[in-house]
This record gives C-alpha cells, structure tokens and sequence, in this order.
C-alpha cells in the first residue's frame, strides 16, 4: 500500500509540475531610462514557471541582441549564473542615446520530456530611453512576435495590455496567448486555477489582457511550429512561443 501511494504521489508530482506553464523570460533593470544611472543596464535571461518562480535549466542562448533605430544589434557579454543547479544568464548593456530599446533571445530549444516536444520560447521587452517614445509598436523580424498595440512602458497596475501575435511576419488568429505574473513576492494563488491566465487571439491575431498587480508580466503566445527536431532517432514536434514582458508599477 505504501509503495502504490508513493508512486501514486510522484505520477502527481510529475503531472502537476509540468502542467505548469513554461515562460521565456527577458528582464532588464528597468523598462525606462530616465538618467545616467539607470542608463547602465542589467538583462536577465531565463525560462522558468514565473509564478511558482520554478526553474529550468537554460543552455547558452542561440542569440541575444537588442533591436534599436531598426536593425538588431548582438548583445555577447553573457554570464553564466546558478539558480540551485539550473543555469540562467545575465548581461550587461548601457544605454548611450535616446531610443527604443527591444531586447530579445532565441534560445535553444529545451525537451520537455513530460510533454513529449521541445519548446522555444522567443523573448523580447521594450524599454523606452530617455522619452524617445516612438517605435514600441514595430515588429522586429522573430518567428514568433508578440507587437504591441498598447504601449508596454510606463503602466501602471491595472492598465490594459494589447498585443498583436505574429508567426513568421503574418497575424495569428485563434492562438492561446498565457499569461502570468513574475511572482518574486511570493504570494499564493487560491488554486492552481489562477497561476496562468489565458486569453486567445481573435481573428485579427489581436487580444489584450487588464494586469491587476505591479511588477513584471509575461505573456506568451504558444504556437505548434512547422519545423521539428530529432532526438535520440525520434522526431518531436516544437512548441514555440512569441513571449513578451511588461512592467506596471503602484500609482
């Protein structure tokens, strides 16, 4: 009997944890600069479970770069840090000029055994330097691409975010788009029910979300790939995912 509930526990264990939702994540220091000081930027890269503040492993990014006055620049000073055993990374950019400043990652795709499939989660945010304020709506060539409609700086808690999806440069209709909250709070949900929202495009590839509380949001518009890779004489699908962050703060 013990040993059928503790095999019964680790098949939930298993179950609930990837049930969760995976989020590509792409954090700077700020999401506007206003001076000198802030003009000296950190980026953190991750992929985890936001709300749960769950870890994956993330291997070396394929590309990180920010795209500013219209063509994408690379951004190569990446550090290797440890959260537990789970690698992330960070890196360091410092704004010289006015500007819209969208950083971005492709990483590599992780397999997620429990789903059978790798995922990709392309990932970008916004930030607006020294009140430049135009550019945050343009598209910048990713695979997949959440584009703004609404714009992604300067929110508060509350404010409504809208967005466009894009795959491969053309509007997505019908496609779940998952929210969360980057919960380093460490508040409780009332079941796992309320970790990740959903919302799903209309027929204009369009959807928008109300964010109740400050801090940062994810959003990821999940999208069955045409490609697939092999593994181990198996081919799998990929799951990629346009991600974008967006940070509200108290009024």
């Amino acid at each position: 009997m013990k040993a059928k509930f503790l095999a019964a526990s680790a098949i939930l264990t298993l179950f609930c944890t990837s049930s969760f939702a995976h989020f590509g994540v792409v954090i700077p220091s700020s999401s506007t600069v206003n001076d000198e000081k802030e003009a000296k930027m950190s980026i953190t890269y991750r992929f985890t479970h936001p709300f749960e503040q769950m870890m994956m492993n993330m291997e070396k990014p394929v590309e990180t770069g920010v795209f500013v006055d219209g063509k994408k620049n690379p951004i190569s000073n990446l550090t290797e840090k440890k959260d537990g055993k789970m690698s992330y990374y960070t890196a360091n950019y410092e704004v010289k000029n006015p500007g819209m400043y969208q950083f971005y990652v492709d990483p590599k795709p992780y397999f997620e055994a429990a789903e059978d499939k790798f995922i990709r989660h392309i990932t970008k945010t916004v930030v607006n330097a020294y009140g430049f304020g135009e550019g945050w709506d343009s598209p910048i060539g990713l695979k997949a691409e959440i584009v703004p409609i609404s714009r992604p700086y300067g929110l508060y808690k509350g404010n409504l975010f809208s967005g466009i999806v894009l795959y491969k440069g053309e509007r997505a209709k019908n496609v779940m788009v998952e929210v969360e909250y980057y919960n380093t709070k460490g508040l409780k949900a009332p079941s796992e029910d309320f970790i990740t929202q959903e919302v799903k495009t209309n027929e204009l590839g369009e959807f928008s979300f109300a964010m109740p509380l400050a801090g940062w949001w994810g959003f990821s518009a999940l999208i069955d790939d045409d490609e697939t890779i092999k593994k181990d004489g198996k081919t799998y699908p990929v799951e990629l995912g346009g991600v974008i962050w967006v940070e509200t703060k108290e009024y």
